[in-house]
Order: C-alpha cells, then sequence, then structure tokens
C-alpha cells in the first residue's frame, strides 16, 4: 500500500551488466549499464537503461599506510554507499539509509581517491566474514564531484567534496569492528544551489553468523537542492539508522531487521519519518539470494503509512 493505493505486481527492480577489462598491473576500465524501472519519465512504468558506472582507474603501488591505492576518473564511486552496501548486502531490499533519505546515491562524474589502511586482512577472515574493502587498519576514500548524482544533469557549476575515513581500530582482537566517518559539501544541483553538507558517523561489527550497524546523521539540505525551508534555505536535517543481520549456523537460512529515523526538517517537530524493516532470507550460493520481507514507513506530518511485502530474487555473478 503507497499513498492510499493497492499495488499488486511483478517487478524487475535493477539489472546491471558489468563490462570491464584490465590492461595491464595499473590500468583498468569500467563500464556499468543499469536497467531499472522508469518511474519519474514518462509515467509507464516501463524499463529503461542508463550508465550507473563508466570510468578508467589508475591503481598506484602501496606506499606506506596506504594500500592498494587507486584513482577512478569519469562516472566513478561515490566514497560511501559502495562501502556501505558491502556492510549491509541487502541492497537488492531497498536503498540504505542515507540515499533512502534522499540525501544523495552511490555514484556520480568526477574523480575518486580509494586506498585501503596498513595492509590487508587474511584470507580466512576475507572468505568467512567479508573481501569488502579488506583494509587492515581500515580504508580512505575522497573525491570531487558534479554533485547531481548519476541520473541527473549538472544545472550549476558548483562541486560537491565527499570523503570517508574507516578506521579497524583492533583487527587481531575484534577484526569485524569498524568506526566510519562521511563528510559531504557542496551545494545542491540547481540554479540557486543552496547550502549541502552531510555529517555521518556509522560503527559496524561483522561477523560469519552476523551484522551489526549503527548510524547517525546531521546535516542540511540534499544533493537535489530540493530539501528547503519555506524561505529558501537548506532544510537542517538529523537522523539514525541501526541494521541486523544474522545467519542461522550451518543452515542456508537468515534474518534481517532494520529500523530508520529521519528527521527532514530539525527547526520542526513533526517533519519525520520511521522505517522498519524484517525479512527472513535463504542464501542460495555466494552472493544468490532470496529475500521475503515487510518495509513499513510512517510520516508523522501526514499521518500516512506505506507498507511494502516483497518477495526478491537476486542474482549475483
Amino acid at each position: 500500500e503507497e499513498k492510499g493505493e493497492d499495488i499488486n505486481e511483478f517487478q524487475v527492480r535493477r539489472g546491471y551488466i558489468n563490462i570491464s577489462s584490465k590492461f595491464n598491473d595499473w590500468f583498468s576500465t569500467r563500464i556499468t549499464p543499469d536497467l531499472t524501472v522508469d518511474r519519474e519519465g514518462d509515467g509507464q512504468g516501463d524499463l529503461e537503461m542508463r550508465f550507473k558506472y563508466c570510468y578508467v582507474k589508475f591503481s598506484m603501488p602501496s606506499r606506506g599506510v596506504f594500500t592498494k591505492p587507486a584513482v577512478e576518473f569519469g562516472l566513478v564511486h561515490r566514497p560511501w554507499l559502495d562501502f556501505e552496501q558491502k556492510i549491509n548486502n541487502y541492497r537488492s531490499q531497498g536503498t540504505m539509509f542515507l540515499e533512502r533519505g534522499g540525501l544523495f546515491n552511490s555514484a556520480d562524474n568526477g574523480i575518486t581517491f580509494m586506498s585501503l589502511l596498513g595492509g590487508q586482512m587474511d584470507d580466512s577472515y576475507k572468505k568467512k566474514v567479508s573481501k569488502g574493502y579488506p583494509g587492515r587498519y581500515g580504508s580512505v576514500a575522497l573525491g570531487i564531484y558534479n554533485g547531481g548524482g548519476y541520473h541527473a544533469l549538472e544545472n550549476n557549476e558548483n562541486k560537491v567534496f565527499e570523503s570517508r575515513l574507516t578506521v579497524r581500530p583492533v583487527p587481531d582482537v575484534v577484526p569485524g569492528l569498524q568506526v566510519s566517518w562521511l563528510l559531504k559539501l557542496g551545494k545542491g544541483n540547481t540554479d540557486a544551489a543552496p547550502d549541502f553538507s552531510v555529517n555521518s558517523a556509522m560503527v559496524s561489527l561483522e561477523n560469519q553468523w552476523y551484522v551489526l550497524t549503527g548510524q547517525y546523521y546531521r546535516g542540511k539540505g540534499n544533493s537535489k537542492g530540493k530539501a528547503l525551508l519555506p524561505d529558501g534555505r537548506s532544510a537542517p536535517q538529523q537522523g539514525y539508522s541501526m541494521f541486523a543481520e544474522y545467519r542461522f549456523p550451518h543452515t542456508r537460512w537468515g534474518l534481517i531487521g532494520r529500523y530508520d529515523y529521519f528527521d527532514f526538517n530539525r527547526d520542526s517537530s513533526d517533519q519525520t519519518s520511521t522505517r522498519l524493516i524484517g525479512g527472513l532470507v535463504y542464501h542460495v550460493a555466494g552472493n544468490h539470494k532470496m529475500i521475503l520481507d515487510v518495509d513499513t514507513v510512517e510520516y508523522e506530518d501526514s499521518g500516512e503509512r506505506e507498507t511494502i511485502g516483497k518477495f526478491t530474487v537476486e542474482v549475483s555473478f
């Protein structure tokens, strides 16, 4: 049920085709067409194809604390969402907390520098827990971008700075514990170019059997330049999110749960939303999975509640 209307339909939620080539040890490319449901174009809900990634990547030798540093040019990864989605591996259920709040998406035209820190975790950790961003002492990423995201034209000459610093404080004692900080500074993607900033911190804990995250956000405006107060100023915002995944030992079954609280205007007491997600997961093999979940959100100012029940099949190879 959405906006008072019932929904009952089959959908292809997303479809990616990765086309990549590694020419030598330091130069590679990637092009990723992205198939998605068009609900904002002609309104017919048909499938459209656009580019998600289209970049060249220069890999550099490890130096000092920087392990496997690299630079991407073109339509590139932004620093945050690709990292978070390696921890919360349920993008097929829906977008992550900050993207769901309308702040930004995962890719943009620009340049990104990224590196692991202090070597890598051992093969056992990468096999049993996660091989995503396996820096022994964390990882770092930063860049400059147009700001509107990969499916928006550049509507002004301002650029957005984004950076992420992740620290793995005790890799030998609690290897799955990471503390991350995200900073974004720039202008919204309109002619008026309202202020846009994001400060967010996340603590995550990964294990062979479970994943836990807690995240807090505070900032103003969004990348589209549409989170505004009546006087045209960027709306001050805040929120927090908690996510949990549990895999039953020696089975293919698991559970996921998530709670989001988002305050769209800190100056008002009722412009908030609360979202609750719960799901049952069957891991077919590798990253292939099936998810049966219920996703419900309530908006305090209008009193509206939207509830979606979904059965999702994700095939990743």
